[in-house]
């Protein structure tokens, strides 16, 4: 019997892509997203897909699957702090009201259940790189706890789960990811810059730009999430590349590859942004033999041409 899959949030940047890499891989796949925040032109190339099957529906609110299911991966959930200050209560509740319903179709299935956390979890931290051990420093009640914490409680549950019920489970912590299908109005730092460049616009970084990103081209992204739940840990695990780099440098990179004309304008830093962000990849290179291949200069080659051309 063929496997299948269900993926929460499947019509978001980075759920789409996942929809596609495990229909390649042979399993029947489950996309259910609110569109909220995910476009279903993400998944245009999958609707005559036979074993393709998109549903409508909120996963914070209880759904009954009637189809044997093997692999449940969690995804639904603003992801961008455009998204999640515009939707603070409904980032809450995908993350807590979705998760619980998201792992009792794992129970109900015997399912094993993928988690979609993120690299928000350690807040601004005190440590640097960030490996999976560090608890983080979260402001819960700042406006950016609404999403931190939401991932926070996500984990918790998750982990609750698979020490009670014996849920099979997998965590991701997935660090700034970047590629084609990005919304240009996204507010993270490459989209942002992006679509203001090719327009020969003011590129907006925020305080001197001296903040730190560590940014992961998609596809090695998709790559280690498809060796996470084909592995057999159920520790948390960074996925990210570990390449790290100031914004304002990022800025200066995507002007001169975009040969675009913008000035970089500076304006206020973001309460509680965090001052920097790298992920230790020491888990990911033992447990899934996975490190990050596409140099930034390459990844930001392709996501440029295909924001030139969308």
């Amino acid at each position: 019997m063929k496997n299948n899959a269900l993926i929460t949030g499947g019509a978001g940047f980075l759920g789409s892509y996942l929809c596609q890499r495990l229909l390649h891989s042979g399993l029947k796949v489950f996309c259910l997203d609110n569109l909220i925040t995910g476009s279903l032109k993400n998944i245009i190339q999958l609707k005559n897909d036979k074993n393709f099957e998109f549903i409508k529906h909120d996963i914070s609110k209880q759904i009954v699957i009637k189809d044997k299911i093997s692999f449940i991966l969690h995804f639904a959930s603003p992801a961008s702090p455009v998204d999640y200050l515009k939707y603070p209560i409904q980032t809450l509740k995908v993350g807590s009201l979705g998760t619980h319903n998201a792992l009792g179709i794992a129970k109900e299935k015997k399912a094993r259940f993928l988690l979609a956390s993120t690299s928000e979890v350690y807040g601004d931290p005190l440590m640097h790189p960030q490996n999976e051990d560090y608890w983080g420093n979260v402001n819960c009640i700042g406006p950016r706890g609404v999403y931190d914490e939401a991932k926070r409680f996500a984990e918790a549950i998750t982990m609750a789960y698979h020490r009670v019920h014996k849920v099979d489970t997998r965590i991701v912590r997935i660090f700034n990811t970047y590629g084609p299908r990005m919304r240009k109005n996204d507010g993270r730092a490459i989209p942002n810059f992006i679509s203001q460049a090719i327009r020969n616009k003011p590129l907006t970084v925020y305080g001197k730009g001296l903040q730190t990103r560590s940014f992961c081209y998609v596809d090695d992204l998709i790559e280690g999430i498809w060796r996470l739940i084909n592995s057999d840990t159920n520790l948390p695990v960074n996925i990210g590349n570990p390449d790290e780099m100031c914004l304002v440098d990022l800025a200066k990179h995507i002007i001169r590859i975009s040969q675009s004309k913008s000035k970089i304008e500076y304006r206020k830093l973001p309460i509680d942004d965090p001052k920097q962000r790298r992920p230790d990849i020491s888990r990911a290179k033992k447990y899934l033999k996975w490190q990050a291949g596409v140099a930034l200069e390459d990844g930001l080659i392709r996501t440029i041409e295909w924001f030139r051309q969308n």
